[in-house]
């Protein structure tokens, strides 16, 4: 997913209107962990990005992304750029204890 939000909306309130984006990027996160993984791999882990337009986005945790979205509509942006790309993954190895 690359795409352009607009946080300013005629008809709602720019908090229903950051809550109707949640809703759609939990709802793609969701959509592309039911695909199946490809062999050789465990999970999809997703690559985010995040900015006030493509040329200013950061690189990202996944569970960073509202943090990030508070920090954009705190300041007032209109829009802001939102990138999230799924990519086959191995399950990171756990440290035994000692």
């Amino acid at each position: 997913m690359k795409k352009v939000f607009q946080v300013k909306s005629e008809t709602k309130t720019p908090e229903r209107q950051l809550d109707a984006i949640r809703h759609e990027i939990k709802t793609y996160i969701s959509r592309e962990r039911k695909k199946k993984v490809p062999e050789d791999f465990e999970i999809w882990d997703f690559d985010c990005a995040i900015g006030a337009n493509p040329e200013q986005k950061i690189v990202i945790p996944l569970h960073e992304i509202n943090q990030h979205l508070d920090r954009l509509v705190a300041d007032s942006h209109e829009s802001f750029y939102l990138e999230i790309i799924a990519r086959a993954a191995n399950k990171p190895k756990k440290q035994q204890p000692v």
